[in-house]
């Protein structure tokens, strides 16, 4: 059964959704307002937090400061290809950026498929737990992030990657 719970975060109200089984939850989107792509709660899906206790503790250490990586069990249908990049993505440490470029040659890739590399990230549907935002251009930029620019800055300045703005 599908199950679904919205919880608030510092980046906004953040939507749960994941399958059930006896035992446990395993999450296949994690999402935010305005996101491209992001599902919306169907009928028939259960909406209950319960199954969700431990991922809502495991958000809540991470905005808290006190988690840099995640132990929550994902499910997610892709491509071949788009679960490679998905799988590189959740190698990328906690405080620390890569680029496009870098990634695509981590994962073997010819310049000519960085395109396809981008649109894979862009299809990540589990933003920030399996952490598409530490991806940015080669001249440091903060190219696009399904959840929105602003929020992938956020990401980066709470993780240390980013020195906060002196305004």
């Amino acid at each position: 059964m599908t199950a679904c719970t919205t919880i608030t975060s510092p980046l906004g109200d953040l939507l749960l959704v994941g399958e059930e089984s006896a035992d446990r939850v395993t999450l296949t989107s994690l999402s935010m307002p305005g996101q491209r792509s992001a599902p919306a709660p169907r009928p028939g899906w259960r909406q209950t937090a319960e199954p969700f206790a431990d991922v809502i503790r495991q958000l809540e250490a991470y905005f808290a400061g006190g988690l840099t990586r995640f132990d929550i069990p994902f499910g997610s249908d892709g491509t071949d290809f788009r679960q490679r990049v998905w799988s590189a993505l959740e190698e990328i440490p906690y405080g620390t950026t890569t680029t496009y470029g870098a990634l695509a040659d981590q994962l073997g890739l010819p310049r000519e498929r960085i395109q396809a590399l981008g649109a894979a990230i862009g299809a990540n549907p589990l933003l920030l737990v399996r952490p598409c935002h530490r991806v940015i251009g080669a001249d440091g930029s903060m190219r696009g992030y399904a959840g929105g620019v602003e929020r992938k800055v956020r990401l980066l300045t709470h993780e240390g990657a980013l020195q906060p703005a002196l305004i």
